[in-house]
């Protein structure tokens, strides 16, 4: 299955309207999303036996390739671990942003790499002719440079690329099915850590970052400042060319029941977003290290079912909250659930 940032309701939207440029890069997109959408560490048992081999001793390694404008991956090696850098911004932004994921998941989590067995770090930038959207195929990033017009080079937001490779860590963990609620639980964690990147890079307080999922990826003259928000799920983008309002919902009173974008596993994680912000705010200081640990370990601790709803996972992080941050941890985490309308015990 395929888990791109760009979710596909954004994508038919821009693909109906007038304008040619936009219409025929979102077309392009989304058949692209369809061929290269399969393979993935999410649900994938059998990619992640041959995957989680005998670990091996923690150590950044990093490639970045070119795709020179083509769809054949992973292009030409261009950066290498330790090279120096490069003349193409976009080499330069992923390499960094495999960087900075590595380290957030090593230094705060003691996970090494995306499959806790040190496995190098791939990506590929200029992926086709105006591919507006990025993911990770259960061995590498792939980057597109955007329209131009709504959105630029996907490698611009370093949260995108926590976010995609988040999306390994959840298949080799938990492996929460990507459909309905688990399939927006899904969506939420790669946000979720897609911020803690861009935080713990930037060295931000929760009180300091902008709980922007994106931000940076929107051209000038686009209405929005990001594709998600994680303060005021909603709010991150009114433009009729992309399809409108910001369709997120912050509450289990607005919940999308829909049969579109695998049961509105982008829409959806709106709620879980919220909750995950207002436990890290309650808590205070740099956000990976408090309600950050909590959403770790309740992704990785073994309690979390491939079909998790939300009610089951939010009893799984406060039951983490009292472990690791003891009875005021539990009670910011349990006030964080019932604010987005989840009462748990």
């Amino acid at each position: 299955m395929h888990c791109s940032l760009v979710p596909p309701y954004i994508l038919q939207a821009i693909a109906r309207q007038d304008d040619p440029v936009l219409r025929d890069a979102a077309v392009a997109t989304l058949g692209l999303d369809r061929t290269f959408a399969v393979n993935r560490l999410i649900g994938d048992a059998a990619r992640r036996r041959t995957t989680l081999v005998a670990p091996e001793p923690p150590r950044l390694q990093r490639r970045v390739h070119d795709a020179h404008g083509e769809e054949t991956l992973p292009g030409e090696l261009v950066r290498s671990e330790g090279d120096p850098s490069s003349p193409d911004v976009a080499v330069d932004e992923a390499y960094d942003g495999l960087g900075d994921t590595w380290r957030l998941y090593r230094e705060v989590y003691g996970r090494s790499s995306i499959d806790d067995a040190g496995m190098p770090l791939s990506g590929t930038v200029h992926f086709g002719q105006q591919y507006d959207n990025a993911y990770w195929d259960g061995e590498q990033m792939v980057f597109g440079d955007g329209d131009g017009v709504l959105f630029t080079r996907f490698t611009v937001a370093v949260d995108v690329i926590g976010h995609e490779l988040t999306h390994g860590v959840t298949g080799a963990t938990a492996d929460l099915e990507y459909r309905n609620q688990p399939g927006a639980l899904n969506e939420s964690m790669s946000d979720v850590f897609g911020s803690l990147v861009k935080q713990y890079a930037l060295g931000q307080t929760a009180a300091e970052a902008d709980w922007l999922v994106g931000a940076g990826l929107l051209a000038e003259g686009v209405r929005g400042v990001a594709l998600r928000s994680m303060r005021a799920p909603g709010t991150a983008y009114d433009d009729d060319r992309l399809g409108g309002k910001d369709p997120q919902p912050a509450h289990v009173r607005d919940y999308l029941r829909t049969t579109s974008d695998n049961g509105g596993v982008h829409t959806n994680s709106g709620i879980p977003n919220h909750a995950f912000y207002l436990a890290a705010t309650a808590i205070g200081g740099p956000a990976w290290e408090g309600a950050g640990r909590v959403w770790y370990a309740a992704l990785t601790g073994g309690a979390l079912q491939p079909t998790a709803t939300f009610p089951q996972f939010a009893q799984v992080t406060v039951a983490a909250a009292e472990r690791l941050l003891g009875a005021a941890g539990r009670r910011a985490v349990v006030a964080a659930w019932q604010g987005v309308g989840l009462v748990t015990s």
